[in-house]
């Protein structure tokens, strides 16, 4: 359990806990503000005085996603690291990759373009704790949300938490919000089991989640979009819903999730390598 120091002390002055936080902040074409969004939550989680890592993984952009990220790297080289996919695969198998990489009892998804601050993060921990939760994900339609985001998304989001509720029963209302936080144990559990890298990968590690007995809460989020285009288009809508039918099918039907024997016990890294200093010749 990661338990945060009292208000007033500075960081120096702080017992950081033995119980280290890994966050995963995957990213695809996020030059310009990559290594400034992952200053920024160095300092962050410094000033909350925990140990912590931060995984930044370049999920094969073409814009030097992850040379920009090398300055953030050479800033702080005792708390970042960077991992590059080969090709783009989606968000989720950049997270999968991360999660191999990762040292952390307790592992957090954040979005890289800082839609979702990480000083969230607290306010996560504490919910964890006081629910006896495995899994704390940030919820746009928690009471206590403060979001501000174009109403189509609100509609596609409304009507997707539906059919969620229909087909899975997931105790939850907003599977897709960038921030999460886990215990370990429940991704080494889970991940080898997903399917989907792109689209509905959320869905699919949480549902998997509920399916196997841990217990999911919801958290208050605070979003501000950054971005002056939204990246939702209606081929990826079509593509949830079509990975969404996929993942009812695989539960429900085939069973696919409680065959052990056709999983992995290890999280895989495939795809993907670490940049390390001095960075390597090609690199």
């Amino acid at each position: 359990m990661i338990n945060f120091p009292p208000g007033g002390a500075t960081f120096y002055d702080r017992q950081a806990s033995r119980t280290m936080l890994s966050i995963l902040m995957p990213a695809y074409n996020e030059a310009q503000s990559i290594a400034e969004n992952v200053c920024e939550t160095v300092e962050t989680m410094r000033g909350l005085g925990i140990d912590f890592e931060i995984v930044v993984v370049d999920d094969g952009s073409l814009d030097g996603t992850h040379t920009a990220a090398i300055d953030a790297l050479r800033a702080w080289p005792e708390c970042v690291r960077i991992v590059r996919c080969r090709r783009n695969k989606g968000k989720g198998n950049a997270l999968i990759c991360g999660t191999a990489y990762s040292k952390g009892e307790y592992v957090a998804f954040l979005d890289a373009d800082m839609d979702l601050h990480p000083e969230q993060l607290e306010n996560f921990f504490a919910i964890m704790n006081s629910a006896g939760a495995d899994v704390v994900i940030g919820s746009k339609f928690h009471p206590q949300s403060k979001v501000e985001y174009p109403r189509l998304r609100r509609i596609y989001s409304f009507f997707y938490f539906m059919l969620v509720r229909s087909l899975f029963g997931l105790p939850v209302r907003d599977t897709q919000t960038g921030i999460k936080l886990f215990k370990r144990e429940v991704l080494e559990k889970v991940l080898p089991r997903v399917l989907v890298k792109r689209f509905a990968f959320d869905l699919e590690l949480l549902a998997n989640v509920h399916h196997f007995g841990y217990r999911i809460v919801e958290a208050p989020v605070v979003v501000n979009f950054n971005r002056v285009c939204s990246r939702l288009r209606l081929a990826a809508v079509w593509n949830v819903f079509v990975d969404t039918l996929a993942i009812f099918y695989r539960m429900r039907i085939l069973r696919y999730y409680d065959q052990p024997k056709r999983f992995s016990a290890k999280i895989d890294r495939a795809g993907s390598h670490e940049i390390v200093i001095p960075i390597p010749v090609g690199e």
